[in-house]
């Protein structure tokens, strides 16, 4: 097995309620949506992608936002509204991309196209993790959880503001089944079958939600948890979101992250969102 490494890019920024990070167990989701929030109650927080490279090939783990959220690398209130489909989405989610990092834009400065990547796997199918996707369409395949895909098209009324379908509609984006039983809710996939690249479900901030656990040759792994916490002290106090899908799957989700944190082979455990963690390459 060759070595592997994770390269972390910063596709970005996104600018959220601060009680949307910690707001815990009591929070209201209209507090932690943002909306009537002050300036100063609002952080911007980097929005993050990986690529893996190993025997398997190319891996693209999310994609972060698209150029059209800021087409002059600038905020832009009325693209980034036409981006993500509504306003009470922007409201919640306010994005800007500089010039230069937009997922595609960084590949191509490394020599990477699209078309050399293998696959592209999706985590969750929040704005700030598929918008992009369209950027990397033209990869070999497209994979988020059956799950999480089924979430995200069933209907309701808070998802169909959450989530936009025109961010993948159109694309060659395939659903995939569990085939493993790791992970707090017993699901899990396998990607290449070797568990150098594992999908575990991490419910509670969106149903279908998958951590990638990278593992390399000895037995050391790296832990890119999503939005299943926003940074180490999402884990090590077990501090809940001010917005879950289900509080008590995140709580469990979150000890399971904490578990693979505290384990002597974890060299890395990366929220998505998290500022303390700088653009930067991990080999394995």
């Amino acid at each position: 097995m060759q070595e592997t490494t994770i390269r972390i890019f910063h596709t970005g920024e996104v600018c959220v309620a601060s009680a949307l990070l910690f707001g815990g167990e009591h929070c209201s989701a209209l507090k932690a949506s943002g909306i009537f929030a002050k300036k100063s109650e609002r952080l911007w927080l980097p929005v993050s992608a990986y690529l893996i490279e190993g025997e398997h090939g190319k891996v693209l783990f999310d994609c972060g936002w698209h150029r059209e959220m800021s087409p002059r690398g600038v905020f832009d209130r009325r693209a980034q509204i036409g981006s993500l489909g509504s306003l009470p989405l922007y409201l919640t989610n306010q994005g800007l991309v500089g010039r230069g990092e937009a997922i595609d834009e960084q590949l191509a400065a490394l020599g990477i196209a699209p078309e050399d990547l293998d696959l592209v796997l999706l985590s969750h199918l929040d704005c700030d993790h598929a918008n992009g996707l369209s950027l990397v369409a033209g990869a070999k395949k497209l994979l988020v959880s059956e799950e999480e895909l089924r979430f995200a098209e069933n209907g309701s009324p808070v998802n169909r503001i959450r989530y936009c379908a025109k961010w993948w509609r159109g694309t060659k984006l395939a659903a995939f089944r569990w085939n493993g039983s790791d992970g707090p809710a017993g699901k899990s996939y396998d990607v290449f079958g070797d568990g150098s690249l594992v999908m575990v479900n991490i419910p509670g901030h969106a149903k279908g939600q998958c951590a990638l656990k990278v593992t390399g040759r000895d037995g050391r792994f790296v832990l890119l948890y999503a939005d299943g916490g926003y940074a180490k002290k999402s884990w090590e106090d077990l501090v809940l979101s001010g917005i879950a899908d289900d509080r008590t799957e995140q709580k469990r989700s979150l000890r399971w992250i904490r578990e693979q944190s505290l384990d002597k082979n974890c060299v890395a455990s990366l929220a998505n969102h998290d500022p303390a963690v700088r653009p930067h390459t991990i080999v394995l």
